[in-house]
């Protein structure tokens, strides 16, 4: 035990700790509940009775020693950033910061909500990861049906049946939650990110985010949802924005339909961005299927509705004349900084 403590000594007598950090350590090391000290004075209970006295005495004087020394060195750092305070020239400006944004494609959410909040519709939200039932059988995919290859998904649990897991590749599955745990009318919109297994470039990646509306009630008509849908265009792009439907196909609805835009970055003169038609794509819309009525225990027969879904990059892509998608994801501080007027 002697020698042990000759040599903490002699550690102790030659420490010189470079910041608060470093003698915080030292403290917890010689002083702390489970430290050194505290491991000798356990040791020292199974010293022989005539050796007591004597280490006992060492052991006091040692402790006195680290506990000396921890103050002297905690007096000598305390002093030294007091006259580190008192050589600051208060007079001198401030070092400046840069001032927080929200990312492009918030800014784009946030708008569209608001939008359609101003026609009645309520956000609902729904969990990323889903059942089959919700994210595909619901919606009028049968199993086995070729509609589902319209759509790579990623799998967690495949079991080729009822029982999968997988990252849901729209919102409408929370569409299908709504209808079935509530009574028309329903009038909503699902923002939320969605999974696709594709492979990443310009125009596509893993995931993205949506924005899916819905709305069911007695006597809605394919008309509502034109008046609903060219209303947000005008508010979103402006007016004068041109718009027109054609015939699609969604396994949800019948009839199905995609909307498109005149070119927001040409004018409908045409460039890259709208493969030089005039004309981008922005949603797909449609009737909601009677059958998915039916599945979610809505009679079909007195309730009618219709349903859209957006992506907020292609919306954002529009509206900011950003031609690669990948730079949503990538936190490349130069293009954040672009949208530092928009602040939070």
């Amino acid at each position: 035990m002697q020698a042990q403590i000759d040599q903490y000594t002699t550690e102790i007598n030659t420490f010189l700790p470079a910041n608060a950090d470093e003698l915080e350590t030292f403290r917890i090391k010689f002083l702390g509940t489970k430290g050194i000290i505290k491991d000798l004075f356990e040791q020292f209970k199974t010293v022989g009775p005539e050796e007591k006295r004597t280490f006992g005495k060492v052991l006091n004087q040692f402790k006195q020693l680290a506990e000396a020394k921890y103050e002297e060195l905690k007096e000598g750092l305390n002093s030294e950033i007091e006259h580190s305070k008192s050589e600051i020239d208060l007079t001198l400006p401030g070092d400046g910061f840069n001032i927080g944004s929200r990312h492009p494609l918030s800014l784009v959410r946030i708008e569209i909500i608001d939008i359609f909040k101003r026609l009645g519709f309520v956000v609902a939200e729904g969990p990323e990861i889903e059942d089959d039932w919700h994210n595909f059988s619901a919606l009028n995919f049968p199993e086995e049906h070729p509609a589902r290859d319209m759509q790579d998904t990623f799998f967690i649990k495949k079991n080729h049946g009822k029982d999968d897991i997988a990252l849901r590749t729209h919102t409408s599955s929370v569409q299908v939650r709504m209808m079935e745990q509530g009574k028309p009318p329903f009038r909503a919109i699902m923002p939320g990110r969605v999974y696709r297994n594709e492979a990443i470039s310009a125009r596509a990646h893993c995931f993205f985010h949506q924005v899916e509306g819905l709305y069911v009630d007695e006597n809605v008509s394919f008309s509502d949802l034109k008046q609903t849908l060219y209303h947000f265009v005008q508010e979103l792009y402006g007016e004068g924005t041109k718009v027109r439907f054609r015939p699609s196909y969604f396994p949800f609805t019948e009839p199905s339909a995609e909307m498109d835009i005149s070119c927001t970055i040409c004018g409908g003169s045409g460039c890259n961005m709208c493969k030089y038609s005039g004309w981008v794509e922005i949603l797909g819309c449609g009737m909601v299927d009677p059958n998915v009525l039916e599945n979610c225990g809505i009679d079909s027969k007195k309730f009618t509705g219709f349903a859209f879904g957006m992506g907020i990059e292609r919306i954002t892509n529009l509206k900011y004349v950003i031609r690669d998608l990948r730079l949503f994801s990538e936190n490349d501080v130069r293009f954040l900084k672009q949208f530092q007027t928009e602040t939070i």
